[in-house]
């Protein structure tokens, strides 16, 4: 989130992303952003966990273990409209038909990026609200119509997946840490004594982690094979 920098009514922004490595800085292009007509009367902010689907043996009722966050979905719907009531935000470069507003949305939150193979990550400002996300779903539903069939008003409902730099995660949540879950894929060469030490900081605990995944033959470990890595305490 960030702060209004005013009371005056601003409207929603979505400004297609640059990427640098796998960090997403807003365009300063034009051309790559659009300014919503008409402001979400209500937006939706999901937020979900996932936890293992093993139950220790012995467990008393402490519940699964935590295994990791899902990024946030945010979601919104908004009208556009080519009848002329509704004025176009300043400074706004909407154009003035429904058909070209919509292919101007695409063009920010839709384009496939021939370098990343996959849509832009897009950034959405709106008052106190920053998210950096792409689009999950695009739902239009053309509501008014002239004589010659040409759309003079569409609803448009929007979702996006949260997206964050591996710097910004790390940042948000310090992922070494012992004292947090970690999944971990095996790879040719790794030992559970080594694996310990690195998240652990002691290998010493490897009797315990083998035990806590089932292991019986821990000695050899398969590569491409899951480990969980439970918090110490």
């Amino acid at each position: 989130m960030i702060p209004s920098l005013s009371g005056q009514k601003a409207a929603l922004k979505i400004i297609a992303c640059t990427m640098s490595g796998d960090s997403a800085e807003p365009s300063k292009d034009p051309s790559r952003s659009v300014s919503l007509m008409i402001n979400p009367s209500e937006l939706s902010l999901k937020r979900k966990t996932e936890f293992s689907t093993c139950v220790p043996m012995g467990d008393a009722g402490s519940g699964r273990n935590f295994s990791r966050m899902q990024p946030d979905t945010l979601a919104f719907v908004t009208v556009f409209d080519g009848t002329g009531a509704v004025p176009l935000p300043a400074n706004s470069n909407l154009p003035r038909e429904v058909e070209d507003q919509l292919d101007a949305l695409n063009k920010v939150v839709y384009a496939y990026d021939g370098q990343q193979h996959q849509p832009d990550v897009v950034q959405i400002v709106w008052g106190r609200l920053l998210f950096n996300g792409r689009l999950t779903s695009l739902d239009i539903d053309y509501t008014l119509f002239r004589p010659s069939g040409t759309p003079l008003r569409a609803k448009v409902s929007m979702s996006f997946q949260g997206y964050k730099s591996r710097q910004e995660a790390v940042l948000e949540a310090n992922a070494s840490s012992p004292d947090l879950s970690h999944l971990v894929v095996v790879k040719d060469g790794d030992t559970l004594p080594l694996l310990c030490h690195r998240i652990y900081g002691d290998s010493g605990y490897y009797v315990d982690v083998a035990r806590f995944n089932g292991l019986h033959a821990f000695r050899c470990l398969k590569p491409g094979v899951t480990l969980h890595f439970p918090p110490l305490g």
